[in-house]
């Protein structure tokens, strides 16, 4: 049975060796918890489902005005990080009255409720697209760039700042709430 090895930064392995040794390379200095520092300060504040819905909703109604609703958006203790999920956009289907209804949820990893808000935000947008786009396609990624131009930058980092949880462990602490 051939297995394959399980790459050292399973978060990078899509991107050019070069830039994933530099990244190594500061990981074995220490240094990439300070790298991401700089680039990324603080962490966000949007703590509760509430705020989390009202931080989607505007960027939605900012974007996506003619989309269809968006029923719940939340963060979930649940999804695992490992298999590579950020967040889930999920359609729910129920009878009611004799109808069909279908819900649009939206579910972001809790891990990212300490996290910079340029990630958030891209996880965010990410999962609105799916709203118009199912698969991970041109234009997938096209919309994504139109609600936020720095989407791939921003989706390089998080997955730095993942590498670095994974190696390092947190980079911005659990929060007074």
């Amino acid at each position: 049975m051939n297995q394959r090895p399980t790459p050292p930064h399973p978060y990078l392995a899509h991107y050019p060796p070069q830039l994933v040794g530099q990244i190594d390379t500061l990981l074995r200095q220490g240094r990439l918890g300070d790298y991401l520092l700089k680039r990324y300060p603080e962490a966000h504040t949007i703590i509760s489902a509430r705020a989390l819905y009202d931080y989607t909703m505007a960027l939605k109604n900012e974007h996506l005005r003619r989309s269809p609703p968006i029923s719940k958006v939340l963060y979930d203790d649940k999804i695992q990080i490992i298999n590579h999920a950020l967040g889930l956009h999920t359609q729910v289907s129920r009878v009611q009255g004799g109808r069909l209804k279908a819900k649009s949820e939206i579910r972001i990893a809790s891990l990212f409720r300490r996290a910079p808000l340029p990630f958030l935000r891209m996880i965010v947008v990410h999962e609105l697209a799916h709203l118009r786009e199912r698969d991970h396609d041109k234009a997938f990624y096209k919309l994504c760039e139109y609600m936020e131009p720095n989407y791939h930058q921003l989706e390089f980092d998080l997955r730095v700042y993942l590498t670095h949880i994974d190696h390092a462990g947190e980079l911005y602490g659990p929060r007074e709430d």
